[in-house]
């Protein structure tokens, strides 16, 4: 796997798909110390201080829209499985759709870009220190560390850059286990590590809010949600908030 780092980007998708344009082979992954105009999901600002992890995957990908959707399922996961590496005081836990949690605050986002050919999975994580507010509360990975694991002669977290290397081998991993056995496969893994399902829910819409009951991850992506009318809602996209 080729890693591409650099002191500070505008953004490390738009670099990444940059290198594609010119040649670059798949997979490969961009990762900055800094972004200076850094995305999250539906335009919003990803807020890029030094020390944390910025980086994006470059995969050979021509899959439809909603194949390519199922992506970030995948990404959750390898985040997940990447954190768990470490000596925590907590277990990660996902959110529908693709944010990872620890201690049920926000640790990470992801944003997915497909293109011909290819697909940008960019990922941020926090990993020494977070921003404030946010629709959900953030943390940062070392305030859920065990200090035995990081009061010794060698310590477990030595920052952003070896944190790519595991995080590429779980990315990778859950690929081509994607790709090789289809988004059951994934979408038992991602129900294994989720968060607050079944349970309580209350989704916000542009147009409208609701509560329900989350009853589970359907085959498209969707998050099946129980009304107490009986009627059942499939939600494709929005905000949610699980718990009474």
């Amino acid at each position: 796997m080729k890693f591409i780092q650099y002191e500070s980007l505008g953004s490390t998708n738009v670099e990444a798909d940059k290198l594609y344009d010119a040649g670059e082979s798949v997979p490969f992954w961009v990762r900055a110390e800094t972004q200076t105009d850094g995305r999250g999901r539906r335009g919003r600002d990803w807020v890029s201080p030094v020390g944390n992890f910025y980086g994006t995957a470059v995969y050979g990908f021509d899959g439809a829209p909603q194949d390519t959707a199922k992506l970030s399922f995948v990404a959750a996961i390898s985040v997940a499985n990447a954190l768990s590496a470490y000596s925590l005081t907590c277990t990660p836990s996902l959110k529908w759709p693709n944010d990872v949690l620890l201690n049920g605050r926000k640790v990470a986002g992801l944003l997915l870009e497909a293109k011909p050919g290819r697909v940008l999975i960019g990922i941020g994580v926090n990993l020494v220190s977070h921003p404030p507010g946010g629709n959900i509360p953030a943390t940062h990975l070392l305030e859920h560390m065990s200090p035995e694991a990081l009061n010794t002669e060698e310590p477990e977290f030595t920052g952003a850059e070896s944190f790519l290397a595991m995080l590429s081998q779980r990315f990778d991993e859950a690929f081509r286990k994607h790709l090789a056995y289809g988004f059951s496969a994934t979408r038992a893994d991602w129900t294994a590590l989720a968060s607050g399902i079944p349970g309580p829910v209350t989704v916000r819409l542009p147009d409208e809010s609701f509560t329900g009951t989350a009853q589970g991850l359907l085959e498209n992506g969707a998050l099946r949600v129980a009304l107490q009318d009986g009627t059942v809602r499939d939600v494709h996209a929005g905000d949610v908030f699980f718990g009474s």
